[in-house]
């Protein structure tokens, strides 16, 4: 529809609404074609003089939607209060009644011909489309130049913040409460409303709303949408988007998967399990954990870069027939070939076939043109698309394909070339794509072509510093980079500014979080920047110093993962997960046998504590079949058989420990010893056959530690001991309570939080066995919010399950439904196999637990819904009654 003879498009900084119908598909349908046009016509005429009697300038109308303009923000709030006024006024037709929502935001956009270009817009219409009919809302930028001078009868409304389905940063949201109107809308439509772990996004999402429309419909008639196409033509971005935009059909989430890193396809199934935030499960493949998580669920999970794991591609099948209520979108270069896969080619940007004969305006329109000036202007606030650049920028697009990351690039040396120069130089390089790349797809070359034309404008160390770069496997931080990618002599005469040059120019990006910058690359120019390192004649260096600087991290973090900071350590290994596997990867082809073992042996308790006990046992059966000297045997062997033991698979484990054992009794280091006899006595407790040499391994081990006077060794030893005695028949409560006891303080003293909590644990099952009710809920409480503070799943499971327990031994069967049901489904989530394989405590409560969903099948059901917050917080809040102290 052509603009109106309204108030001139006002430039610079400008208040932008976005308004549409609510429904209005639906009216279409139940008013017929003739019958809409009259109301949407109507609907127009109401609102438009409501805009140009407040100094709106129209800059479009599109469908049933309209995008003002005004150079207010005060004038923009009184027209959205004066237009819904005349809205809910007019005499709509009872079948026909309007509801339109609004949106206004407030900041600077750049002018082009009749349009505007600029993160503002996309920011004003993702406002109005989270809000309800006959609503409007307001960014913290407007509210922040109109709640002084609103109309009368209009207020605010603080709705807090929210994150739009832009995939932003959070927006503070307002509303508008307008007298004699309804003042009262449900929840805003955010992301906020579904379970995701979507990644917040640094630019604009420009252009796509065909294939973002053409996704969504594709996707609401399959189960797997499967987005192909070359690197760069922006799948990635897409996929969120289309996830994003699809979330409120899906209410228990959706999911974001990186597959980039990923090189085993039998990595896949835990990859998901843990981008979804569920810990590994004890005996069962973590593709079994998949499905049984995710068959009652209605879910959406975006596999990203699948190319290179095309062998998984079974698994997702697997996981959709299982989960008849979830669907899948991938990101590949080729289709998955799965049954019900939906294949769906993305095509490049629009750009013009013939620049000369558009118009300006018009130019600005073509989706490949906007991304360019968008990303051009964000590097040069300066820049704008004149008759006299226009054919150069036009030039660009079409020679890159319409390639979105290719015009990223391009655009982002706006301001060491102009667009006339640029288009010059790229012709030159694309025009001899050469360097292997002949073999690629043509659109493949083309992205290629425009990484290695950017690439080729650096200088020789800042090319240095981005192909040593790649060795980092999503990100690193500035230490990082300095150790492993310098001498600075080497790469710039300042990494800083090398970093910043390469982020300038799109082939870096960079995100802050509380304490330290992180750079990182997309997978496409990391392919690029790979190939160049293995080309140098130093690439195995650079490997080696990655591989030493993550097993030095993991070394340092090792001893902290029980101490006082250990969530600090634990969230850091988290955020090095891939760059630890990718390490312990090249150890291994290397056959580094004292790197990949100290590697293991450091990073194995953290894997138990955060969920990666399959890739973590895959990892440790790996560094045993290359380590054959007996000292770094020892320590693997060690961690495969505490990954196993946390597994629940006891026999296993007991074979690992007991190898190590053998080694240790073939040395003379007697601390390895009393360590070796003390992890061999852990199985042995719980496989009933093997209590009496559990009871000879520990008294040994106990020994021995005194004879070293290691307080620590023996407090641990002490704390097994009380384990035993806790399940052997008979029990033996106040042998174990006088152990831990013993222990308890030693811990305390060594900051030992790991341990401290797990003596609490055992002791507050001692307290329940002596019916010492208060003493019970005290070591357990203290237990449960040490596990709560360091976010160990294992241990907090082995809480709900035993503070069930303790409820129903006072007779309170709904407290003890609601832990057992909490524990049930943190169990199935969390991957913690020891409830199963351990051994029967107090038989006639666990018969009683056994049959509380039936019992008690609200109760129960409502633990099960229970967050893992919620449970804490309810575990922590509930008191036994009428129990004996018992002595401190």
């Amino acid at each position: 529809m052509p603009l109106s003879d309204g108030a001139a498009l006002p430039e610079g900084t400008a208040t932008f609404l976005f308004t549409d119908i609510q429904g209005s598909t639906v009216l279409v349908q139940q008013l017929g074609i003739e019958r809409w046009k009259e109301i949407l016509d109507t609907h127009y005429r109401v609102l438009r003089e409501q805009f140009d009697a407040f100094g709106g300038a129209e800059v479009n109308t599109e469908g049933d939607a309209f995008f003002i303009a005004f150079s207010q923000a005060s004038q923009a709030v009184a027209a959205c209060a004066a237009g819904q006024r005349a809205l809910y006024a007019y005499d709509w037709p009872e079948d026909a009644v309007i509801r339109v929502r609004m949106g206004l935001h407030t900041g600077e956009a750049a002018l082009i011909g009749n349009d505007y270009v600029g993160l503002e817009i996309h920011r004003a219409a993702r406002i109005a489309s989270s809000a309800h009919g006959g609503q409007v809302v307001l960014s913290d930028a407007t509210r922040s130049l109109v709640e002084g001078a609103l109309p009368d009868g209009v207020s605010l409304v603080d709705l807090g913040e929210h994150r739009l389905k832009d995939l932003s940063r959070p927006e503070h949201i307002w509303q508008l409460r307008i007298d004699g109107l309804p003042g009262e809308f449900p929840a805003l439509k955010s992301l906020d409303k579904t379970p995701n772990n979507l990644p917040t996004q640094l630019t604009s999402f420009v252009g796509r709303e065909h294939e973002v429309a053409e996704g969504l419909r594709l996707l609401d008639s399959s189960r797997l949408l499967t987005l192909t196409g070359p690197g760069g033509t922006g799948k990635t971005r897409l996929s969120m988007q289309i996830g994003a935009e699809a979330s409120d059909n899906f209410k228990h989430g959706v999911f974001f998967i990186p597959l980039a890193p990923v090189s085993d396809p039998a990595l896949v199934p835990s990859t998901v399990l843990q981008a979804m935030g569920i810990h590994e499960a004890d005996r069962r493949p973590p593709q079994d954990q998949l499905i049984e998580h995710l068959k009652e669920r209605e879910v959406l999970l975006i596999l990203d870069n699948f190319e290179q794991l095309l062998p998984a591609a079974p698994y997702v099948g697997e996981v959709l027939k299982a989960s008849p209520s979830s669907k899948a979108v991938a990101t590949s270069r080729a289709a998955l070939r799965v049954y019900g896969e939906q294949e769906y080619p993305i095509p490049p940007l629009p750009v013009p076939e013939n620049a000369a004969e558009v118009p300006l305006e018009e130019l600005a329109q073509y989706e490949g043109i906007k991304l360019f000036i968008e990303r051009a202007v964000a590097m040069k606030p300066d820049f704008t698309l004149t008759k006299e650049n226009a054919a150069a920028v036009a030039g660009i697009a079409s020679l890159v394909d319409g390639l979105p990351l290719a015009i990223e690039l391009a655009a982002a040396r706006i301001k060491l070339l102009p667009p006339k120069a640029m288009l010059e130089r790229l012709k030159d390089r694309l025009g001899d794509l050469g360097g292997g790349a002949r073999d690629l797809p043509e659109r493949q070359q083309t992205i290629r072509g425009a990484i290695a034309w950017s690439y080729d404008l650096m200088d020789e160390p800042t090319q240095r510093l981005f192909a040593r770069f790649s060795v980092f496997v999503r990100g690193a931080s500035l230490d990082q980079i300095e150790a492993v990618c310098g001498p600075s002599e080497e790469v710039s005469g300042d990494i800083i500014g090398g970093l910043e040059t390469l982020v300038e120019h799109n082939l870096l990006r960079s995100a802050e979080d509380d304490e330290d910058a992180r750079f990182f690359m997309l997978h496409v120019i990391r392919e690029y920047a790979l190939e160049r390192l293995e080309a140098m004649p130093n690439a195995r260096e650079i490997h080696a110093r990655h591989a030493t600087a993550f097993e030095e991290l993991a070394r340092l973090a090792a001893p902290q993962l029980t101490g006082a900071d250990q969530k600090q350590w634990l969230d850091r290994l988290e955020l090095e997960n891939d760059n630890l596997r990718a390490a312990q990867s090249w150890l291994i082809g290397e056959k580094d046998e004292a790197g990949a073992a100290g590697l293991v042996a450091s990073t194995w308790r953290f894997w138990q504590m955060r969920g990666h006990l399959f890739e973590g046992r895959q990892r440790a059966e790996e560094t045993l079949s290359v380590v054959r000297e007996p000292a770094l045997r020892y320590t693997t062997l060690e961690a495969a058989g505490g990954i196993a033991y946390w597994q629940g698979e006891q026999a296993t484990a007991n074979d690992f420990y007991h190898e190590a054992l053998d080694i240790a009794r073939a040395g003379d280091d007697k601390r390895l010893l009393a360590n070796a006899l003390y992890n061999a006595a852990f199985p042995d407790i719980i496989i009933a056959e093997s209590v009496e040499r559990a009871e000879k391994e520990l008294a040994e081990s106990l020994e021995l530690f005194g004879e070293l006077g290691d307080d620590a060794g023996r407090a641990k030893v002490l704390w097994a001991s009380a384990d035993l005695h806790y399940m052997k028949v008979p029990r033996e409560w106040q042998r174990a309570i006088d152990q831990l006891l013993e222990a308890k303080p030693i811990f305390e003293k060594e900051g030992d939080k790991f341990s401290l909590a797990w003596c609490l644990y055992t002791l507050g099952g001692c307290y329940m066995g002596i019916r010492q009710f208060d003493a019970a809920a005290e070591a357990l409480n203290r237990s449960l919010e040490m596990f709560r503070d360091a976010d160990d799943r294992s241990g907090i499971v082995l809480l709900f399950d035993q503070m069930a327990l303790l409820a129903i031994a006072q007779g309170d069967m709904v407290g003890g439904a609601r832990l057992d049901g909490a524990a049930r489904a943190l169990e199935q989530a969390s991957g913690v196999g020891l409830i199963a394989s351990r051994v029967t405590i107090e038989p006639e409560l666990e018969e009683v637990a056994k049959h509380l969903s039936e019992s008690q099948p609200e109760e129960w059901a409502a633990g099960q819904k229970m967050s893992v917050d919620e449970a804490i917080a309810y575990a922590l809040d509930w008191k036994p009654a009428g129990a004996r102290s018992a002595p401190s």
